[in-house]
């Protein structure tokens, strides 16, 4: 950790909301200053999402952390029981800063240095920070020279932060353990559900990094999502996302941010990206307009009535509802396709359950096919009685047995 003397005292006060950018945006030199003179400002309530902050995991006594997800280094603040989760739509943050029922009184931002005129680009995390910044009664950035300059959303003025520092630091990489040959398999059979000119949102890991390689054979596919990866720039590369077919936004790729490496970083002036709100990129009017959109999302584990559970594990916080209900029921609704894609087993534990362990995340109506390793299982217009055989059919074939005697039982 690099001290940069800043005091935030004269700025945040008892009893403040403060929130931060995630992910690799995360003003970490600011939120690192906020943990260290936290005792000297009394009680803060936070918000932040995705971290790579493992200073977190100790939180001052006095500071009450909240998010919409247990994501990153969130997932042992949860384990701690600091941790509080907001269940909420990501569609919803931007009502819930502007309704102040999340902490904004003040925000932290990490930010590229000023253009020509002045303003400040929120760079590669534009997602929620770009509607909490409009709401916040204090904003403090970090001046990150390394932070790229995008567009999409517009720049803040130097004028509107009541204090900066300036520092030179390379962005936070996403952690990538790397596709193996279960995700490889299960992206060939995602990559059959998917059409020509459709628009595909996906999240980030190996298997949506699988999912996403496994696309290099089709055309003039689309983007639009919350996140923005290194298997996006690669499609690119190949000619394969052009975006020629988008509804709305037509050649152009739409994120909220970018989680990735420093490669990815470095090129996004290469790509014809927007990086915009999540009042936009998340808004369910927007994505009633993209008539070929294909929802692509994971989960922890799926009921034999097809809802979806990508929150609890064991009875712990482990995800999050963020995006996935927006963008499947868009999809499953005035789309193309609503897919969940999960491994059979995780732990040795079938992933195709009688029942949750946990909230359910996303509707059952709102899933068109879930596919695992061993097959798809299509859902959409089939009656309830036919949805448990389906998903029984694409269990591991060691939990097949029990998953029939569980649903036996329930008949």
């Amino acid at each position: 950790m690099v001290d940069l003397g800043i005091d935030l005292r004269p700025h945040i006060r008892a009893g403040d909301g403060v929130w931060w950018s995630q992910a690799g945006a995360e003003a970490t030199p600011l939120v690192d200053a906020l943990l260290d003179q936290a005792g000297d400002i009394g009680p803060v309530r936070a918000f932040c999402g995705l971290t790579f902050n493992r200073r977190l995991r100790e939180l001052p006594e006095n500071l009450a952390l909240s998010s919409y997800g247990a994501m990153g280094e969130l997932r042992a603040v949860s384990k701690a029981g600091r941790l509080e989760v907001v269940p909420a739509h990501y569609s919803v943050l931007p009502r819930l800063f502007a309704e102040r029922l999340l902490p904004g009184d003040v925000g932290l931002v990490q930010v590229s240095p000023p253009d020509a005129e002045g303003r400040c680009s929120l760079g590669i995390g534009a997602d929620y920070a770009a509607d909490a910044v409009r709401h916040s009664r204090v904003l403090i950035a970090e001046i990150n020279h390394r932070m790229p300059r995008t567009t999409g959303t517009p720049g803040i003025p130097l004028a509107s932060f009541a204090a900066t520092v300036e520092t030179d630091r390379s962005l936070p990489e996403a952690p990538d353990r790397g596709p193996d040959e279960v995700d490889e398999a299960i992206a060939a059979r995602v990559a059959e559900l998917v059409e020509d000119g459709d628009t595909v949102q996906m999240g980030v890991g190996a298997l949506p990094t699988a999912i996403m390689d496994g696309l290099s054979g089709h055309r003039d596919l689309g983007f639009h999502s919350g996140m923005l990866t290194d298997g996006v720039l690669r499609l690119v590369e190949k000619g394969v996302i052009t975006g020629r077919r988008k509804e709305i936004d037509e050649g152009v790729l739409v994120t909220g941010t970018a989680i990735g490496s420093a490669e990815l970083y470095a090129r996004l002036g290469e790509l014809p990206v927007l990086f915009r709100p999540a009042s936009y990129t998340h808004d369910p009017g927007v994505l009633s307009r993209l008539r070929r959109l294909v929802a692509i999302n994971s989960a922890i584990e799926v009921d034999l009535s097809g809802q979806v559970g990508g929150e609890v594990a064991g009875g712990r916080y482990l995800g999050g509802i963020g995006g996935q209900a927006d963008f499947s029921g868009a999809a499953a609704r005035t789309g193309a396709r609503s897919i969940i894609a999960l491994r059979s087993t995780a732990g040795g534990a079938s992933t195709i359950v009688p029942a949750l362990g946990g909230p359910v995340t996303t509707a059952r109506a709102d899933v068109d096919a879930v596919v695992t390793e061993h097959g798809v299982a299509r859902l959409r217009g089939v009656p309830l009685a036919g949805l448990a055989e389906r998903l029984v059919a694409i269990a591991a074939p060691e939990h097949r047995d029990s998953l029939y005697r569980a649903l036996r039982e329930d008949t």
